[in-house]
């Protein structure tokens, strides 16, 4: 289908999805957008181009391809049964929330029985990255279902890769986050360590960037350790902790032990259990929730 054939419907237009619908519409395909609690971003879009619904069935009956860029599992749970209504047999959709894969598929399921292909397509990057159409996108779906919706994820994803069938992105996406959370705790102990020892962030940095150690998430991770900017990362503790738990729940079904998943989990639910559950409190700050359990200021 051509940009004009497809319709597009986007629910989720928070740090991420704001970006990703912003590039949807510039780009030239229809768009319809539903308010959720921020009105900014939603009179935004609609001074792009984009058509407000009034409801999720009127979104769903407008549309041919339906983004989800939700929270996470079920948070896309509902916005699929609020969706069914008005779901259009022939019409896709997919999720680009960091999902459950059990989830996922049982989702799935419910869709193909009433003739609606279901994706997912979760992401990687920084709101940044999903403002300059240039974000990592994984995704899982069969082959001709893939090369229907890869144009429209092309308008806001530089990266694309399909990971095999239905499931496996949400699968992928959470062996992503477990590695860059991974990091984030790594970085948050050795910060602590390197300052009780007395060698300080700065000759840290200095020691590490650059060197085989360093790479982009380092660097947005240190954004904040040794430049104090808050939003270098702008990805919360919360969906951090959320997504080490669905590592966990995978592992577990996969019957696979996972000392360090369940580590890098019990740091983040730390921080989030001493006061780090605000929905300003970013992963780079996981190193002063170390830091302090340290006793250091």
């Amino acid at each position: 289908m051509t940009k004009t054939q497809e319709t597009i419907g986007f629910i989720g237009t928070g740090l991420m999805g704001h970006g990703m619908a912003k590039n949807i519409v510039e780009k030239g395909y229809p768009l319809t957008v539903i308010a959720h609690r921020n009105r900014k971003p939603i009179e935004d879009l609609v001074s792009r181009g984009a058509t407000e619904a009034s409801s999720y069935e009127d979104l769903a009956a407008r549309s041919s391809i339906i983004f989800l860029c939700l929270t996470g599992a079920p948070e896309a749970a509902e916005a699929v049964a609020k969706l069914t209504p008005g779901l259009k047999e022939g019409s896709v959709i997919v999720d680009c929330s960091t999902g459950e894969p059990t989830v996922t598929m049982k989702l799935a399921q419910d869709m193909e029985a009433i003739g609606v292909a279901y994706a997912d397509a979760p992401l990687s990057r920084t709101p940044k990255e999903a403002w300059e159409g240039t974000l990592d996108c994984m995704v899982g779906a069969d082959e001709e279902l893939f090369a229907r919706i890869e144009p429209v994820i092309d308008t806001w994803a530089g990266k694309i890769v399909r990971v095999g069938s239905l499931g496996d992105g949400h699968r992928m996406k959470l062996l992503n986050n477990f590695i860059s959370l991974g990091y984030a705790a790594l970085y948050s102990e050795a910060l602590a360590l390197s300052r009780k020892v007395g060698i300080p962030i700065e000759q840290f940095d200095k020691v590490i960037r650059g060197g085989r150690m360093d790479c982009g998430f380092y660097q947005t991770f240190m954004g904040y350790a040794l430049e104090g900017n808050r939003e270098a990362h702008k990805f919360t503790l919360a969906n951090a902790y959320k997504d080490l738990r669905y590592v966990e729940t995978m592992a577990n079904a996969a019957t696979v032990a996972t000392p360090l998943a369940s580590t890098a989990k019990n740091a983040f639910a730390m921080a989030m259990a001493t006061g780090g559950d605000g929905s300003e409190d970013y992963v780079p700050h996981l190193a002063d929730f170390v830091a302090r359990a340290n006793g250091l200021d």
